[in-house]
């Protein structure tokens, strides 16, 4: 089945991979350059994992996982191999984000820093939490096989929104510490003075807002969202998941396939119906 708009669809999907991945390269260069690089000794240089770590597993691999069902190139491959990438890559983000965590907390313990003061701090454990039961939930109704198929549909629009929320948390929280970082370090010039690193940190802000606006984009239009596997045309076994529409049926579908399937005795008795009168006479 082809695409909607295939070729905006591309164009918006580079521009946002692109972003992020210029995104990652900034907070790279700002820890690097400007704050003396990286390390685990409870130094600045381990705290400098905590945005790193952020922006590369908890906004740009994230963002990916969100947009992984759009693929169309991804059509012709199984549902439940997509469910397998997408709680994969949500389950790495979760992974990188929990170090980033440990980064941060070793570094405020060593330095006999205040934790969780800051609305920076709030917002992003917060999100952290949602983000560990968005996925242990995830993992529990859409991939262990005993789930109600009804309980999986009810569930979907609460999951998706929920999806979408914590993303957009997460860079909120990102750029909430990242002015909170200049606010704290610049000293001589101060940051209201606008020295050459907090322009280069203020345009990481700025890409952080873009990729996550683009990701929402691409995740909210539904002309870009993945077809329904009954309505999908026959696909190609190729050996790596992607199956044809027969293999690819959902439980639901299969259920409704067979109840809408008439009955070949029923459909007999409609076309000949002195042979089934002549029939039911013999069993007399």
């Amino acid at each position: 089945m082809a695409m909607e708009n295939y070729k905006q669809f591309l164009f918006f999907l580079a521009t946002s991979l692109s972003v992020g991945f210029v995104a990652v390269v900034f907070v790279l260069r700002w820890v690097l350059y400007f704050r003396g690089g990286l390390a685990w000794d409870g130094d600045q240089a381990e705290f400098n994992w905590h945005p790193v770590l952020t922006v590369t597993g908890f906004i740009f691999i994230q963002g990916i996982a969100i947009v992984v069902y759009r693929l169309p190139w991804t059509w012709k491959c199984s549902k439940l191999m997509m469910k397998f990438i997408h709680a994969g890559l949500n389950t790495l983000a979760f992974i990188i984000a929990i170090i980033s965590l440990v980064a941060v907390f070793d570094f405020h313990n060593t330095k006999n820093i205040p934790n969780m003061y800051s609305l920076h701090s709030w917002v992003g454990l917060a999100a952290v939490i949602l983000y560990a039961l968005q996925l242990l939930l995830g993992l529990c109704i859409y991939l262990v096989p005993i789930t109600p198929v009804s309980i999986r549909a009810a569930f979907m629009p609460i999951h998706v929104f929920s999806g979408l929320f914590i993303f957009a948390s997460v860079i909120a929280a990102a750029l909430m510490g990242i002015t909170e970082k200049l606010i704290f370090s610049l000293n001589n010039p101060k940051y209201s003075s606008s020295p050459p690193e907090a322009i280069f940190v203020n345009v990481l802000g700025l890409l952080l807002l873009l990729y996550g606006a683009l990701i929402l984009w691409i995740a909210t239009r539904s002309p870009w969202k993945r077809p329904s596997e009954q309505s999908a045309p026959a696909r190609l076994t190729n050996g790596g998941g992607c199956k044809s529409d027969r293999e690819g049926l959902t439980m639901s579908d299969s259920v409704a396939e067979v109840r809408n399937e008439p009955d070949p005795s029923s459909e007999a008795r409609r076309r000949n119906p002195n042979q089934d009168e002549a029939g039911q006479r013999s069993t007399m």
